[in-house]
């Protein structure tokens, strides 16, 4: 398939297209998704080009149609479950944790359900806090799952098709406030998801950001911010967070000796924390040069009132003034 300018959104239904396309086992399974207001414009006349048998748009029942796709990924299959709001997801959480995690391990390797479940980050919007979570930390805590968190619009192709294409199930977390992205994306080309982790995507030598997802437009951005203040910040995004890769984060905290760790995520218990501990505990010869910070949600549900919004979500202001925090002596 042949490369282009794509969004966020648009790199998502090209790798639709392109694993629809090449691979008759694919098929895609949920509710809305062909409705614009569920799924954005990554789904769009799916249905119409593969048809309803490979398109899937279910009832309201997150339980029944990702159980049905374990089973059909036990039979060979390669199912794609959609659920827009990762909210709702928790339904299927027997399916996803008990089920699809555990049974190459209760086997010994003799299956797997190699399924993709596709679960979408809704924030913002006076939606309230039964509609903005992202639970990804959740799911980075089981083991036999990998869960990736594209930030980028390659990634959103790319790290779709290595999702389906892995024997293993992969939990694949989009975010809505990514969708307006642009970026020009070459012709595809498949890679190993196992082979696939943490990236740096801008250099730096003062202090080192770390993030995933719609997290990692904010440390970019607060680089941005802090290359005007004369401090530079290298920003590493995560891409997959389990299994978690620490040693690209450690290489770098080792030569600029201060983190800043950030999250769309609560503090505790997050993915800010284990960023930060797995550098304390990688036995790296660290010269800290200030204490490692984190930014993440304020550890309360989400307001419905949009201004209260404006203060509980992190932006790349917050990041900025934490990551100039760590540049004064301790």
């Amino acid at each position: 398939m042949s490369g282009g300018r794509y969004n966020y959104g648009t790199a998502m239904l090209s790798a639709f297209e392109y694993l629809l396309a090449s691979y008759p086992e694919v098929f895609v399974i949920g509710q809305g998704l062909w409705s614009p207001w569920y799924v954005g414009n990554s789904m769009t006349d799916l249905d119409k080009k593969f048809g309803a048998h490979r398109v899937i748009d279910t009832p309201v029942s997150e339980s029944a149609c990702t159980g049905a796709a374990v089973g059909a990924a036990l039979a060979g299959m390669k199912p794609i479950v959609v659920h827009p709001r990762m909210d709702f997801m928790l339904y299927a959480m027997d399916a996803v944790v008990n089920q699809a995690a555990k049974w190459s391990h209760m086997v010994g390797g003799q299956a797997a359900p190699g399924l993709t479940i596709r679960s979408i980050i809704n924030r913002g919007g006076e939606q309230g806090a039964q509609h903005s979570q992202s639970l990804h930390a959740w799911f980075a805590h089981v083991p036999g799952l990998r869960v990736v968190m594209p930030a980028t619009v390659a990634d959103a192709r790319d790290l779709m098709i290595a999702a389906v294409l892995s024997p293993d199930p992969v939990l694949y977390i989009d975010d809505r406030w990514l969708y307006d992205l642009e970026d020009e994306l070459p012709p595809i080309e498949e890679r190993p998801l196992h082979l696939e982790g943490p990236r740096c995507l801008r250099h730096g030598d003062d202090v080192t950001l770390v993030a995933s997802g719609y997290s990692t437009r904010l440390a970019l951005v607060a680089a941005e911010q802090l290359a005007l203040d004369g401090i530079s910040a290298e920003v590493i995004d995560l891409r997959v967070i389990n299994p978690y890769r620490p040693e690209l984060v450690v290489e770098s905290v080792a030569r600029t000796g201060r983190l800043l760790a950030v999250d769309g995520g609560w503090g505790p218990c997050g993915m800010a924390g284990e960023v930060i501990a797995s550098v304390a505990e990688s036995g790296a010869n660290l010269l800290w040069k200030s204490p490692p910070r984190r930014v993440t949600l304020p550890f309360s549900p989400a307001p419905t009132s949009r201004e209260l919004e404006k203060i509980y979500y992190p932006n790349a202001d917050m990041v900025a003034a934490s990551a100039r925090a760590l540049m004064k002596k301790p």
